[in-house]
C-alpha cells in the first residue's frame, strides 16, 4: 500500500538493550594456602620451629598436629611432589617472609662506591685503598675503579691498564667483573659487583691485621737490642768503678 507524500513516515519503536547483570567477582587470593584452604590429598609436613620433617600425611591430620600447638598449616611449597606445608605462627611467618623480600630487594641495589688511583702509586696506599675497595664490597656496595693519568702518564697507558688489571685479581676473591677496564680520555674505569655473601673472601684486611702484629713483634725485638748493644751495634763498655 503505498502512503501519501504529505503523510509522515511510520516511526519504528527500538526495544532498549538490557544491561547484562553485574557478577560480583571476588578478588583472587595469591598468598598460600593455609589450613583448611589446603586442597591437596596428600602433603609432606615440616615442624617450623625445629625443621624436624613429620613425613607425609592428610591435610586434615597435619592440621590436628597444627592445632595442637595453638599454631597454622602453611602451604610452602605447592608445586612438589607432595605439596610442602609448615606448621607455623602464621601471622610471624608472613612477616618475616615480607621482611626477608625487602632486605633481598635492598641488597640487590646496593650502593655505588667509588675509588680511585694514580699510575705511580705507592704501595702503601695502595694497600689502603684496595682495603677501603674491600669494605665495600663486604657490604655489597658495587664499586667504581678510576686511574687518572696526569700530565706526560698519558704516553704509558700500558702502565695504567696493568694497574687496573692488578686490581682486578686482587679483587677476585669479593668480586666478579661488570665492566672491563676500558680507557676514555685520561681514565681507565671498571666496575665491580661483590659475590654472594657466602663467597667473599678477605684479603687486604686479613693482612693489615698480620702486619700490626709483625711490628709489634720487631718493637718488641728492637728494644730489646738497645738494652745490649749501642748504635754502632757493639756492647756497651762497664763503668769505671765497675773495673
Amino acid at each position: 500500500m503505498k502512503t501519501a507524500a504529505n503523510e509522515p513516515p511510520t516511526l519504528r519503536r527500538i526495544t532498549p538493550i538490557s544491561k547484562p547483570p553485574q557478577r560480583n567477582f571476588q578478588r583472587r587470593d595469591t598468598g598460600p594456602r593455609v589450613n583448611d584452604r589446603i586442597r591437596a590429598p596428600k602433603i609432606r609436613v615440616i615442624e617450623g620451629a625445629s625443621a624436624r620433617q613429620l613425613g607425609i600425611m592428610t591435610p586434615q591430620e597435619a592440621l590436628t598436629i597444627a592445632r595442637q600447638y595453638g599454631l597454622d598449616l602453611v602451604e610452602i611449597a605447592p608445586t612438589a611432589q607432595p605439596p610442602v606445608c609448615k606448621i607455623v605462627n602464621f601471622g610471624k611467618w608472613k612477616y618475616e617472609q615480607a621482611k626477608h623480600e625487602k632486605e633481598k630487594h635492598k641488597s640487590k641495589g646496593g650502593k655505588s662506591k667509588e675509588v680511585k688511583f694514580r699510575m705511580n702509586i705507592d704501595p702503601h696506599d695502595y694497600k689502603i685503598k684496595m682495603t677501603r675497595a674491600e669494605d665495600f664490597l663486604w657490604h655489597g656496595d658495587k664499586l667504581r675503579l678510576q686511574m687518572q693519568f696526569r700530565g706526560r702518564e698519558q704516553a704509558h697507558p700500558e702502565i695504567g691498564m696493568a694497574l687496573m688489571q692488578k686490581v682486578k685479581a686482587d679483587l677476585k676473591t669479593m668480586s666478579h667483573v661488570d665492566m672491563e677496564p676500558r680507557q676514555t680520555g685520561k681514565t681507565i674505569n671498571m666496575t665491580l659487583s661483590p659475590l654472594p655473601e657466602g663467597q667473599r673472601i678477605r684479603k687486604f684486611r686479613a693482612q693489615d691485621e698480620k702486619f700490626v702484629h709483625d711490628e709489634d713483634d720487631s718493637d718488641m725485638g728492637h728494644a730489646d737490642d738497645d738494652e745490649h748493644h749501642d748504635d754502632e751495634g757493639h756492647e756497651p763498655e762497664a763503668p769505671e768503678s765497675a773495673k
